[in-house]
């Protein structure tokens, strides 16, 4: 966070699942495979910068920027949810006068060696803008009831506007990486860590501005944070003004390269998540990992659900409406993460994967729907579950990268298109949720105004069939994932 940047609607579980998970992300608690969970976004409102950490003691404990600048705050749910509703507490305020006086950005919480940590970015009240990174310490089983002690400056003390400092362990090493500004450029930088506060050597410059994407409004690589899985350290940041144009990158090192060498990072030449006008999230960003209740890896960021640039008098720094969101994280066939777009408002979307050809899921391909693997386009594979067009008590299933669009039968033949409003297509549009006809920890979905008929693949598409057989039957059946 930094200048130019800033930014809970009640939600609930929408259901439980069958899906499958991945990994570890680092810092949280490993894989426990369980029934899966969907979320519903945004997770909070007025809340930007966030960092979502899953301790050993079952709680998630999630802190983040606050509007005003003047706080830390802090609360724990047993579920990822359940942040949603968890009553807040405020476990540090800044100081009247001098250093921690101001512009109180983008606080992390971590449990390292038995003690909690935070680490934020603060101003002095004498000089605002000379934001620097900062680290607190608390003893106490439940660091909502702190105290917490003042470990002052990252050391040694940066000379320059400093912020986002994160850390994270690998190969029996941590890490504190930060951004830093140094001529017209906000930096990415990584050192060793001595204890939670101290670094040694010489800082590594990890990653600069260097693409248009990276360079809109402001030449900015800040807020980084890292994944390790696959056999390889993946660290996404963000890029530009904090406004619309505000966008995640990805740097990548192999797992066993020297990570204090630039030369092991390599940086995407696109951002991995971006403004999407379809699904209504502008200026996605300062992102952190958790793992979810089903062992999935999930991303946390914020965005804001309108378009607005620097300029006419728009500040985005005083623009309080970022909102905390999360999604799940998908991998590609070759171990690299697949972020997807910002998905809409509401109920995160799901998969469907064939239950007879499970790397295989149900897609839209110039609106025909299909069977495919390693669907690399993410958005053209989700959809999200909502209250059937033309029955309450049934399903229909919209579009995540083109809201308003549903999946429908038409000639028996399985499309995403537009709702035009017609009796005809709600029809087309709904099915009951059965469970799944060969296995029924599944689903399989059955036409409302074709009964036992059922959506089938066959040859690579989709179909609405009689499935009369076994081999139909495995067709007709999907996991929700």
């Amino acid at each position: 966070m930094r200048v130019g940047l800033l930014g809970g609607r009640v939600a609930a579980v929408v259901a439980a699942v069958v899906v499958a998970g991945v990994g570890a992300v680092v810092g949280v608690v490993g894989p426990a495979r369980a029934a899966a969970v969907v979320f519903s976004n945004p997770l909070a409102e007025q809340r930007a910068d966030p960092h979502i950490y899953r301790h050993t003691d079952g709680y998630y404990y999630f802190t983040a920027t606050a509007p005003e600048y003047d706080r830390i705050v802090l609360r724990r749910a047993s579920t990822l949810q359940g942040l949603a509703t968890a009553p807040e507490r405020v476990i540090w305020r800044k100081h009247g006068s001098g250093e921690m006086g101001a512009h109180i950005w983008a606080p992390e919480i971590h449990y390292i060696d038995g003690r909690w940590y935070v680490y934020f970015a603060a101003g002095r009240t004498d000089d605002i803008w000379a934001i620097r990174p900062y680290v607190l310490e608390s003893s106490a089983a439940n660091p909502l009831d702190g105290p917490w002690v003042e470990r002052g400056q990252l050391q040694p003390a940066r000379s320059s506007f400093s912020l986002d400092a994160t850390t994270f362990v690998h190969n029996g090493q941590r890490y504190l990486a930060w951004a830093e500004y140094a001529g017209s450029n906000s930096n990415i930088y990584l050192a060793r860590a001595v204890n939670p506060w101290t670094y040694a050597g010489t800082p590594t410059l990890v990653a600069t501005p260097t693409y248009a994407w990276e360079t809109r409004g402001y030449r900015v690589n800040e807020g980084p944070a890292v994944l390790i899985r696959n056999g390889r350290v993946f660290m996404t940041y963000s890029a530009s003004a904090t406004d619309a144009s505000y966008a995640v990158g990805l740097l990548t090192a192999s797992a066993g390269s020297d990570l204090l060498n630039p030369a092991s990072w390599s940086k995407r030449a696109t951002p991995v998540l971006a403004s999407d006008a379809r699904t209504g999230q502008w200026g996605p960003g300062h992102n952190s990992f958790t793992v979810a209740e089903d062992g999935s890896d999930v991303i946390v960021y914020h965005s804001r659900n309108y378009e607005r640039y620097l300029g006419n008098g728009y500040d985005p720094l005083s623009d309080p409406n970022r909102r905390t969101r999360i999604q799940r994280v998908y991998w590609n066939t070759d171990g690299t993460p697949n972020f997807g777009v910002p998905v809409p408002d509401g109920a995160t979307p799901v998969r469907l994967r064939a239950h007879d050809q499970p790397d295989r899921y149900l897609r839209h391909w110039e609106f025909r729907v299909r069977l495919e693997p390693n669907v690399t386009n993410l958005a053209d594979s989700q959809f999200r579950i909502v209250t059937g067009l033309s029955n309450s008590g049934a399903i229909s299933l919209e579009s995540t990268n083109y809201p308003g669009y549903y999946l429908r039968h038409r000639n028996h033949q399985l499309w995403v298109e537009r709702n035009d409003g017609s009796n005809l297509f709600r029809q087309d549009a709904t099915f009951t949720r059965r469970a799944g006809l060969a296995d029924a920890a599944k689903v399989s979905l059955e036409s409302v105004n074709f009964p036992g008929q059922y959506v089938r693949h066959r040859d690579g598409l989709l179909y609405l069939e009689a499935v009369p057989d076994a081999a139909g039957r495995a067709s007709a059946t999907f996991a929700l994932d």
